[in-house]
């Protein structure tokens, strides 16, 4: 598959490259708590994948499994002149991030609760707790921002995503909330995965954080993780939910740049 070169983006910062890659239904501004920080040190690119956020589904269509959508990855970092760039992904774009360090493909790979760890039952239970949350975003906008605009009604809606729902600002939360109704490609990329597991062997640094909060992917999936890559680093994000980058944007930040400065 072709990835159109005008996938959308968000391009901040000077250094060497680090790719940021959202969940399934997320948008390039999961990263934005985070954004200041990584530009200090690197040229950040914080994609939509395509079909999620403002980015069209290829012309071609979407994938059917993970090395399609990883190729097409590899693709888009050759149109946009970036070699072998630093990556990082939360969920499913933690999944991306280790296939493409297992391709050699980039300089390290972070990965924030990644996908590809989990049983197939857990995976339904992810999935189904998203598609709920899909359905309750195509609730007219001013039901949304009332609701977001109470730390209860915040706690209600974004507890199962985030541990420190209140954190969140109302305009992110609705933002959000968009991404996820719009989301082209969520049906698709969900039947796609189904049965995905991560058996690659990585041969570049790579760290895979996990929130002990994380009530999407739990955090028993880190136990997993730590066996089927045994020369990773691994390390526990203290109460931080599935999107980390909202709960606890310093220790994210940090665990990100600490990866990019590894020695490979």
């Amino acid at each position: 598959m072709s990835v159109p070169v005008d996938v959308v983006f968000e391009r901040r910062g000077a250094g060497p490259p680090l790719v940021l890659l959202h969940g399934i239904g997320h948008h390039w501004a999961a990263w934005s708590p985070v954004l200041d920080r990584l530009t200090e040190a690197h040229d950040v690119l914080a994609l939509d994948l395509p079909g999620f956020g403002r980015s069209p589904v290829p012309a071609a269509g979407l994938p059917p499994d993970m090395p399609g959508l990883v190729r097409g990855i590899v693709e888009l970092f050759a149109a946009l002149g970036l070699e072998r760039p630093h990556v990082a992904g939360n969920s499913l774009g933690g999944a991306i991030a280790l296939e493409l360090a297992a391709l050699g493909a980039v300089a390290s790979a972070t990965a924030l609760s990644p996908a590809g760890f989990c049983t197939v039952r857990e995976l339904r239970w992810a999935l189904t707790v998203l598609s709920l949350h899909r359905s309750a975003a195509r609730l007219p906008a001013p039901m949304l921002r009332s609701l977001f605009a109470s730390a209860p009604g915040r706690t209600m809606a974004l507890g199962m995503i985030l541990a420190r729902p209140g954190r969140m600002t109302v305009d992110a939360a609705l933002a959000d909330a968009r991404a996820l109704r719009d989301a082209l490609a969520f049906r698709a990329v969900a039947r796609a995965g189904r049965g995905y597991a991560f058996a690659g062997v990585p041969t570049v640094p790579v760290t895979v954080a996990w929130g002990t909060r994380d009530r999407i992917l739990p955090y028993r999936q880190a136990a997993v993780a730590r066996t089927r890559l045994p020369g990773a680093r691994h390390l526990d994000l203290t109460g931080c939910g599935h999107v980390p980058m909202h709960d606890d944007p310093e220790l994210v930040a940090s665990v990100i740049l600490d990866t990019t400065r590894a020695p490979a």
